[in-house]
């Protein structure tokens, strides 16, 4: 399996299986001299992990992150950076039931036509436990871009979502299980999870990010445009099915004179359909984005499908399964933002250098 790292400068590559003894990566370009805080880390990574409320997956996994290299004395040598996380939790008999089964709307299918066989349990490398991997490169990537904040939220489970009037309020994002920057709705959002969730469904939802205080002139102006590395770096996540930014959809629907986004004297602009980003480049204005994740595959419903003799059988779910992604992708989304940021920033100092 190729294509296992991301990035140019600023390198993550991942390794490992849902179900395999650990999961780990490697981080390159990261500068060295950058004070690193373990405990902001495994914060990250306790945002993400499983089992941490009652309307996510019940896999308890602690998510300890051990670093193995790249970090002396609380800072980063400017080697690479070696951490694993090891599964503890896993249940690999609850996929013995899909051994030649394709799941509907799984990579199952796919893996097998195009490596010849795959590892059943828990999806293996096409597990969403990967993107632990990610959280951890993206806090390090966070430390290193102190003065630049990322904050994502979700703004919509199902057909329940923010409406421009709902007051966002960042303070109440870890206040609740959903992470809903609006307490009302969150509710809401809360009791349908938990409602879809008896009917043995799942539900799909949209993660919002804002990054603040991003310098200007990050992206390069033609291939590796700036909202076209955040967009392929939300798209690699798993379960993203749509990536707009700034106006994003909404802007086909407007006119020119009412989209364009008009200089003050200071260079900023007095509105932000583009999202922060013009040119490919960023402009100084915050950069906005929303992410859309599909409903999770994994049904406790009987479901018609094929096995590897393509023969229709019925399957139904077992095992651990998130009800809905989208309040465990908040931090996957800040840290794939992150690293993009982080790169990019490597980049420009190449360019000026």
């Amino acid at each position: 399996m190729a294509r296992n790292t991301f990035g140019t400068l600023f390198k993550l590559t991942t390794f490992g299986e849902s179900h395999g003894k650990a999961l780990g990566g490697i981080i390159d370009g990261c500068p060295s001299g950058v004070e690193i805080n373990i405990e902001a880390i495994q914060n990250e990574l306790n945002r993400r992990k499983p089992g941490q409320s009652k309307i996510v997956t019940q896999r308890k996994e602690p998510d300890t992150v051990q670093f193995l290299s790249g970090i002396f004395e609380g800072k980063t040598t400017g080697t690479s950076i070696g951490f694993i996380i090891e599964n503890t939790n896993q249940k690999s008999k609850d996929y013995s039931h899909i051994k030649d089964v394709y799941r509907p709307s799984h990579a199952d299918y796919t893996y097998d036509q195009k490596y010849g066989n795959r590892d059943y349990r828990g999806g293996g490398r096409s597990s969403a436990r990967e993107t632990a991997c990610r959280v951890v490169a993206g806090a390090v990537a966070k430390q290193f871009l102190k003065t630049i904040d990322f904050q994502a939220y979700v703004s919509a489970v199902g057909h329940i979502q923010l409406q421009e009037n709902d007051v966002i309020n960042i303070e109440e994002i870890e206040k609740n299980p959903v992470r809903c920057a609006n307490a009302e709705k969150a509710i809401e959002m809360e009791n349908y999870i938990k409602q879809i969730r008896k009917e043995g469904d799942t539900v799909g939802g949209v993660v919002c990010c804002v990054i603040k205080n991003v310098p200007v002139g990050l992206g390069e102006p033609v291939f590796d445009k700036l909202h076209a590395q955040l967009g392929k770096a939300m798209l690699s996540i798993n379960a993203v099915k749509g990536f707009e930014f700034g106006s994003g959809f909404e802007g086909a629907k407007m006119k020119g004179s009412d989209h364009n986004d008009h200089f003050k004297k200071d260079g900023t602009t007095k509105s932000n359909n583009s999202g922060g980003i013009q040119g490919g480049i960023s402009n100084g204005m915050d950069i906005n984005f929303k992410v859309a994740f599909k409903p999770v595959a994994t049904l406790m419903q009987k479901q018609e499908t094929i096995n590897n003799k393509g023969e229709k059988v019925e399957m139904i779910g077992k095992g651990r399964h998130d009800p809905c992604v989208v309040p465990r992708a908040v931090p996957i989304i800040e840290a794939m933002a992150a690293l993009v940021i982080a790169d990019f920033l490597l980049l420009n100092r190449t360019t000026k250098a």
